[in-house]
């Protein structure tokens, strides 16, 4: 015997049906199966709507009756042949009949009980499970449509009824022994002794279906529903989320109790009790194997699913005078029991000074007044404090009868939480091990779900969601690299790197999904795209709340980087080749690199200094291994020196620096570099890196820009001021040529000093042989003393640049694994 339960989007119009009936026909024909149907989907919705309609005296009821019918009589007539259709239409039109008199007296008498109610939504069920009944016979099948009412025995707590299942076990056999055929039998209703229509709550189609299944004692029942089992999470809400094939009726019953929508807990208890198997299965994908649910205990994963809860409230119940009280606890829920508050989750510490209780938000009023007229006396002698409520909370559970066998679990949980800075209001965990609860804000929710799911089933992968402002030259090589190595590095080095946000000076924009890196927009051109606001654009990131978020600055904006505090302050990483935060002042250097620490996060800058060399990481390294910085000589500018390599083959200094300037080696204005203030960032950068205390007055930086050059307004305007010193330029290369020297513009650090400027070189110096916009660093040190650490290679341009921020990304992801 087998059971098979249809659930409303699965019978919700003629195509759905068709489909089911394709599934019904696709049993062995020697296997006895019986099938369950709840009403057309969202039909019991609309007949209590209407019901409430009535009630408030809505003559629109009238309507919503009308279409309901019209949408009976429509399905009728396309799955039954027109000579069959009239007792089934006759059928209908009675109960629409009954119907309409039953809303004329709710609309009259302005009033609608629970078990009125119950009698209103037992018409879907009653409908649908006649109609296809009857389509089930034109398909050749010997088809019985049962009342469930007549069978089923429940007390009389309308809406939510209790089953008596000795009766109702009694009456099933001996129906199913007197009827051979294929029974439809009606979900979600029932009838008490008196013959009084009850209904079995949440999810009763399902209820009904294990009921039968538990009577049968059936080899399985299977849940027919729209979606592929139960998923590891919300799909909604993680959209890595996948089926699990197998749970335990235990990891099930947990999963649902926090929140999984699949199956409901009650639904399993009369299968469980029997051992029923049970099956979830996708209508729309018969040939998905779905969940299988029973009393196995799989191996697998450390855990089995993720699920949620929100519109939870925290109650808070502590004070100094209960340190060490007996019975608090007791009173405590007995209270909120006389109340028929449902306790979702309990935290207490030991000795009882404090309780933390989570309910549902809809309860908060009837619990705290409950708990303080409870404790009135020790609120108002100063031993309790008033009853705290935290509202807007949620509830995240990892479940997984493997946590018991496998330590850790805990540790991998609340890692994950705290590194994409979820804050844990509360804990609570059985000693099976077989759940791990939190209560976390709700709007950290999506957050949470995102950085557990990837912590406990994609630990081998890593999604960062990026930010990125500034799509100039590097912003645009950056996002056309990651388009480029995307499937690459997703599929060797198991990393995913979307980007959600692009902005430029003028315009943001935002992909809840990522943006298509390889036709991604500019800002403006985006479909959403609206004026930049730097606050806004963070803002939305930080509302984005995706786990691994990383922002991404590819601008040289001052503005940008001053906020670079709030950004680490909401715990997501930066990435940048931006210098300004870190060749400001001294005080603020450190202050971002202890707000990166306390917050866990990573602050990565490495195309500071020669684009993508890896310079700073390796001085980072030298420090962190005990070394010692004693002198650093470096060409820091990739444009410089492009300039002054150029310069050596007679061209005029002015054409050299506009090709610089047009190959985007130098700054958008060259004066940036020919100032030296450009190299005198970076060196002042690297002499920080040294943990020297530098400030950027201890540099003695020699410009060359032309006195008259430096207030021109406009870059057009600097060039033709600048011609008129080539001259002087091309008498300064002569005299190092006649020296056998060349012109490297270099900075030196030394004793907390440095120094930035033009120097003429001789062929022993290892910066003699330097052409292009290579950059060259020696580093003397302690261990690199005699023979200093040599770093060379392009140091300027969009390519090498992004390449670095490249990097620094994929290294993020490594970090974040």
């Amino acid at each position: 015997m087998k059971i098979l339960k249809f659930g409303g989007s699965s019978i919700a119009n003629k195509n759905n049906i068709l489909k089911v009936f394709d599934i019904i026909k696709s049993q062995e024909r020697n296997t006895d199966f019986a099938v369950v149907f709840s009403a057309f989907g969202g039909v019991t919705e609309v007949l209590l709507n209407t019901a409430e309609k009535a009630r408030e005296g809505d003559r629109t009821y009238v309507d919503q009756v009308k279409s309901l019918e019209e949408r009976h009589f429509a399905l009728v007539k396309e799955l039954i042949p027109i000579q069959l259709q009239s007792s089934v239409l006759t059928f209908v039109k009675v109960r629409f009949n009954e119907l309409e008199d039953l809303f004329h007296g709710i609309f009259l008498i302005k009033e609608c009980s629970p078990k009125t109610l119950d009698y209103v939504a037992s018409f879907g069920e009653r409908l649908s499970a006649y109609i296809l009944t009857e389509a089930l016979k034109v398909e050749g099948y010997p088809a019985i449509y049962l009342d469930a009412r007549n069978v089923v025995r429940t007390n009389d707590r309308f809406g939510n009824a209790k089953v008596d299942f000795f009766a109702t076990n009694d009456l099933i056999l001996d129906y199913f022994h007197q009827n051979p055929g294929l029974k439809v039998i009606t979900g979600f209703i029932a009838s008490t002794e008196k013959g009084e229509t009850t209904t079995l709550g949440r999810s009763g189609s399902d209820y009904t279906a294990a009921i039968f299944a538990s009577a049968l004692q059936a080899d399985s029942l299977e849940i027919w529903t729209d979606v592929s089992g139960v998923l590891t999470a919300d799909p909604k809400l993680v959209y890595t989320a996948f089926t699990i094939p197998q749970l335990s009726y235990s990891e099930a019953m947990e999963l649902s109790h926090f929140g999984a929508k699949v199956i409901f807990p009650a639904t399993m208890k009369p299968a469980m009790k029997k051992g029923v198997p049970i099956f979830i299965k996708n209508t729309f994908e018969p040939k998905n194997p779905g969940t299988l649910i029973n009393g196995d205990h799989p191996s697998g994963k450390l855990i089995k699913g993720i699920s949620s809860m929100s519109g939870i409230a925290l109650l808070n119940i502590e004070g100094a005078g209960l340190l060490d009280v007996v019975g608090v606890s007791r009173r405590v829920f007995g209270a909120l029991a006389d109340a028929h508050v449902n306790v979702i989750l309990i935290s207490q510490a030991s000795s009882e000074h404090s309780v933390c209780v989570a309910i549902r938000m809809n309860e908060v009023s009837l619990a705290k007044e409950a708990i303080e007229k409870e404790f009135l006396y020790e609120i108002k002698n100063g031993e309790m404090d008033p009853v705290v409520v935290i509202s807007d909370m949620a509830v995240v559970a990892a479940v997984g009868e493997n946590m018991k066998h496998n330590p850790g679990a805990s540790g991998r949980m609340f890692s994950a939480l705290g590194r994409n800075n979820v804050n844990v209001h509360a804990i609570a965990q059985g000693s099976s091990e077989l759940n791990i609860s939190a209560v976390i804000s709700k709007t950290d929710l999506q957050k949470a779900l995102n950085a557990l799911h990837e912590a406990f089933f994609l630990s081998d992968n890593k999604v960062l969601h990026l930010f990125l402002v500034g799509v100039g030259l590097i912003g645009k090589a950056l996002i056309r690299m990651i388009a480029n190595q995307r499937e690459k590095l997703q599929r060797e080095n198991d990393l995913d790197i979307q980007i959600h946000g692009i902005a430029n000076s003028r315009f943001m924009a935002f992909h809840e999904d990522g943006f298509d890196l390889k036709n991604c927009p500019f800002p403006e051109d985006a479909p959403d795209a609206k004026p930049m606001d730097l606050e806004k654009f963070i803002q939305k990131m930080e509302e984005m709340n995706f786990s691994n978020s990383v922002f991404v600055d590819c601008t040289a904006s001052q503005d940008v980087a001053g906020a670079y505090e709030r950004v680490l302050e909401a715990s997501i990483p930066i990435v940048t080749p931006n210098k300004k935060a870190n060749s400001g002042s001294l005080e603020r250097y450190k202050a971002l690199k202890k707000l990166a620490y306390k917050r866990g996060v990573k602050f990565l800058y490495e195309t500071n200094v020669a684009a993508g060399l890896p310079v700073i990481n390796t001085l980072q390294d030298l420090m962190l291994s005990g070394d010692r910085v004693i002198r650093i000589e470096a060409v820091l500018s990739g444009s410089m020196n492009y300039i002054f390599s150029e310069f050596e083959k007679g061209v005029p200094f002015s054409e050299v620096v506009r090709q610089a300037k047009d190959k985007g080696y130098t700054e958008p204005d060259p004066r940036d570099d020919l100032s030296g203030m450009d190299v005198g960032r970076k060196i002042l950068i690297l002499g920080r890196e040294a943990e020297q205390d530098l400030h950027f007055e201890d540099i003695s930086i020699q410009s060359m820009v032309p006195e008259d050059c430096v207030e021109t307004k406009d870059i057009e305007t600097f060039f033709e001021k600048l011609k008129k010193h080539d001259g002087d330029f091309a008498l300064m290369l002569q005299k190092a040529q006649s020296e056998g020297k060349k012109l490297r513009f270099m900075a030196t650090l030394e004793n907390g000093k440095a120094t930035v400027g033009l120097n003429a070189l001789d062929s022993s110096h290892p910066f003699y042989t330097l052409k292009g916009s290579d950059n060259m660093l020696l580093f003397t040190t302690e261990r690199y003393h005699d023979f200093p650490m040599i770093i060379r290679g392009p140091g300027a341009g969009a390519d090498v640049t992004a390449a670095g921020v490249f990097a620094d990304v994929i290294r993020l992801g490594n970090y974040t694994r």
